[in-house]
This record gives C-alpha cells, structure tokens and sequence, in this order.
C-alpha cells in the first residue's frame, strides 16, 4: 500500500476527556479515551476500526471530522494539516468529508422531510438553485434505494434500514472523498444489515469513496475491509491486510476476538479464548502492555514496559513483546 497515495494521515493522536470535581469544577484527572493512534487511510480504501466498547474508535472518528477537538497529535486530509483549523477554515473540508452515524432515527430531523434532511447539505455548501437541487436529491436517493415518492416523507415514515439510507444518502450528496462510517449496522435487523452492506460497497465502487468502517462486529469488518485496525483502550494494537489478520493474526487480543467469531470457511480453525475481567479504565490504564491484565499469554516485561509497533512483513504491524 505504500504506492499508493494516502487521503487520510492520523499522527499520535490523543483525546483526553477531563474531569472535573468540586464547586470550582477544578480538572483533577483526564479520561485518555484516545491514547497516541497512527495509521493511514488510502485512495479508494475501506479501513475497518474494530475493538470492543469504550476502546476509542467512535472518538477518532470524531476527531477526524473535527467534531471534537483532538488534545494532541495531528490529522492530515489530502496533504493538509487540519488539526487546529478554525470552523470557518474547516467548512470547505467538511464537504470532502462526511459521516454516517450510528442510529439511523435520532441522528434524523424528525421535524425535516427527506428532500430537506438530505439536500441541507446542498444548500449550505453550493450554489445550486432549487431546481438543480432537488434533481441532485432525487438522483442520490435513487443511487440509496429510495423512490421518489419518498421526497417528502418524514423520518418516522420509514423502517429502520430506509432510515439509515436516509442518512447514507445525505452523507454523500455532496460527492465527498472519505466517509466515516460510525457503527452503521449495529441499530439495524441481521436481515437489513446485508443489504446495508452491499450498498455501501456499491457505492464506494460508483463515487470511488474511501472509507473509514467503525464496528465491534468482525463478520462484517472481515467482509467490507481492506485492511482491519485493531483498538484496545485507546491504542492500537495491530493493523493488517483483512486476509492476513484473519487467517495468522499476531496480537493475543485480536486473536481472543477472532476465536469468537463464527468459522464458515472449511480450513479454519481456532479454539475460544475466553478473556478474564472486563476492559480496564481509561481514566487509570494499566502500566505497560494496557492488555497485560487480561492476556493468557502475558509475561513479565509486559506489566514492565510498553511494546514497540513493530512491522512483522508484509504490511502486517503489531504492539507485542513476544516477537
């Protein structure tokens, strides 16, 4: 991948959340929700981020649209540092950039109708005068599966899965070049999910859009991806091509993850590891490996000092004592 030309740059990026106590509300310690994160995403590229709740993933995203302000670090778009840019600097950017949130429903206007819900952004970013507007709106819902007669229906009209259409819909009616996709899939029914999937991917094929895929379930990860993040309490522990990461994952916390999900592929085989205790706190993470605590192959050195991100070959890079 290193040929090819990187949309997105994420440098040591951290969020820390402070927390504050007494009449004063004096700040007496930091939630370290996004801890020194690096990664890349490329021209055309879906990126899975994957890990389980309160790791820190749906706070890059964030961060990468600058929807909250990073603490430290840097996020370069399409050659550009846009890490301390003011609102009115950003307002350009945001049209190259767009999100896809998790609930299809409260992320929605319940009082706005679909032509005013997707076409606000057309409105707020272009020049286009009403005509050129709605046959842009018109043109995208098609491109979402939605029907015409759908233009002036509200919200509360619609399944969860056309909702979320909805929301696809106005996320790239503005032919951005990167879309974080936050949890798309987790509000919606199994049956839908599948349909929701195929049409994201269509659409990267289409719009050549890339895509950052944010999600805790790695069946689906595994099938929209080219390459997988692995977040564990606000790092990154390893990072790899979908097949490699799958098929000789290196890090024992992506491992226990993969020995959870179901095999369908004869020649598959892995044995459940059943992690003890639950994820540490993010306010007083642990020294060392933060995974050490909870890992069946954890040594000494791991409570001792923090691992190297180390390339093991092949665009396959890993945080691990034990190579």
């Amino acid at each position: 991948m290193q040929d090819m030309k990187a949309i997105l740059k994420i440098v040591n990026l951290k969020k820390y959340f402070p927390l504050q106590r007494g009449i004063l509300s004096r700040h007496y310690d930091f939630v370290r929700a996004v801890d020194g994160v690096f990664f890349e995403i490329y021209q055309g590229e879906t990126l899975g981020l994957v890990g389980e709740s309160g790791s820190g993933k749906s706070t890059i995203g964030r961060c990468i649209l600058r929807l909250i302000d990073p603490t430290e670090g840097q996020i370069w778009f399409q050659g550009r540092d846009i890490t301390r840019l003011s609102r009115k600097d950003m307002r350009p950017i945001r049209k190259s950039i767009q999100i896809i949130f998790q609930d299809p429903y409260s992320s929605l206007n319940p009082r706005m109708t679909v032509r005013h819900i997707v076409g606000e952004g057309l409105k707020r970013n272009t020049n286009m005068d009403a005509k050129a507007r709605r046959e842009r709106i018109l043109e995208i819902m098609e491109k979402v599966g939605l029907l015409p007669e759908h233009y002036d229906r509200y919200p509360h009209e619609f399944s969860g899965g056309q909702r979320q259409r909805i929301g696809i819909a106005r996320a790239i009616v503005l032919n951005p070049e990167l879309v974080v996709a936050d949890e798309p899939l987790s509000a919606l029914d199994v049956s839908i999910q599948a349909q929701v999937v195929n049409l994201l991917e269509k659409l990267k094929e289409d719009l050549r859009l890339s895509y950052l895929f944010i999600s805790h379930d790695l069946s689906v990860v595994e099938h929209i991806s080219d390459r997988i993040a692995v977040m564990y309490l606000g790092k990154l522990v390893e990072l790899a091509p979908t097949a490699r990461l799958y098929n000789n994952p290196k890090h024992p916390y992506t491992i226990s993850l993969l020995s959870a999900v179901p095999i369908p592929k004869v020649g598959r085989n892995r044995q459940r590891i059943i992690l003890r205790g639950d994820i540490p706190s993010s306010l007083k993470p642990p020294d060392g490996c933060r995974f050490h605590p909870r890992c069946f192959k954890a040594i000494e050195i791991c409570s001792q000092l923090e691992p190297d991100w180390k390339d093991t070959g092949s665009n396959h890079f890993a945080a691990c004592h034990l190579f």
